[in-house]
């Protein structure tokens, strides 16, 4: 078998929502640059997410120059945010990712005002000003001082072709076929690997992508998203049931791998993928 590559990379401006798939990008300390650097929450400041609005996977959020982004959603016209000025460091409110509690800086009125009548419900748009210092990587994976954005809690998660394509064939062989075969952006990865042979990627534990090492610390445990159509919001059975069944790491039904990068760097589409560990 010829080398693994990178296939493909991606980044999600707003948490929850449709991204970007670039030809390349940045890895900063706490993720791709651009990644999740916006969230989406309640009234009280608890994060909504495709768990809770599953219509979230119908919006894009397009990244703009300076770090704001323009949000698109069917049946709103497209809306631009800028990135909100904390003036001396004040201004900052808690939300909460999980348990995290963190502190992010509100967008203006519009943003929520565009994202209640989308969803129909209060929301509002909130950005991590600070990524370095606000959330650090759980401690249990993590090293002091390595922090993530609001992603669900690692910097980066990988999946891998082979995997998928090893799901797929599981699901065309039980009684949920008619679902298969899902498309990879069910998983929401940051970086996909070919070339390697199916779950593989579940003994990495350090590996090297293009000029970037990254620490491989923990299987992704899988959450209803995975069940959502990204192109339709509607949602099905698979692939929980069939990770359930057929590769569980513990108690979780798993698909993917969390990494840790080492240092910055830019990742390729194209760029070798080394095992190191």
């Amino acid at each position: 078998m010829s080398a693994p590559v990178l296939t493909s990379v991606h980044f999600y401006p707003v948490k929850s929502m449709a991204g970007s798939t670039p030809d390349e990008a940045a890895v900063e300390p706490w993720g791709l640059a651009g990644d999740r650097r916006w969230m989406v929450v309640d009234e009280h400041g608890s994060m909504i997410t495709q768990r809770q609005e599953p219509r979230l996977a119908l919006a894009s959020a397009f990244l703009l120059d300076g770090g704001g982004v323009r949000l698109c959603a069917p049946g709103m016209e497209p809306l631009d945010v800028a990135v909100p000025a904390v003036p001396g460091g004040q201004g900052t409110v808690t939300v909460r990712v999980f348990r995290d509690s963190v502190q992010g800086v509100p967008a203006g009125a519009a943003a929520g005002e565009w994202l209640s009548a989308y969803l129909g419900t209060a929301a509002r748009l909130v950005h991590l000003d600070a990524p370095e210092v606000r959330r650090p990587v759980d401690p249990g994976y993590g090293r002091p001082g390595e922090t993530v954005s609001f992603a669900d809690g690692f910097p980066l998660l990988l999946t891998t072709t082979g995997s998928l394509d090893a799901l797929n064939s599981l699901i065309a062989s039980g009684d949920r076929a008619a679902e298969g075969p899902l498309p990879m952006n069910r998983f929401r990865p940051n970086v996909v690997v070919g070339g390697t042979a199916a779950w593989a990627e579940d003994g990495w534990r350090r590996i090297r992508v293009g000029e970037v090492t990254f620490r491989v610390v923990k299987p992704c445990g899988r959450c209803v998203v995975t069940t959502t159509d990204q192109r339709t919001a509607l949602r099905g059975k698979e692939p929980l049931r069939t990770l359930a069944r057929h590769h569980r790491i513990g108690k979780q039904a798993v698909f993917g791998q969390n990494l840790v990068p080492e240092h910055t760097g830019v990742l390729r589409v194209g760029d070798t993928v080394e095992i190191l560990q």
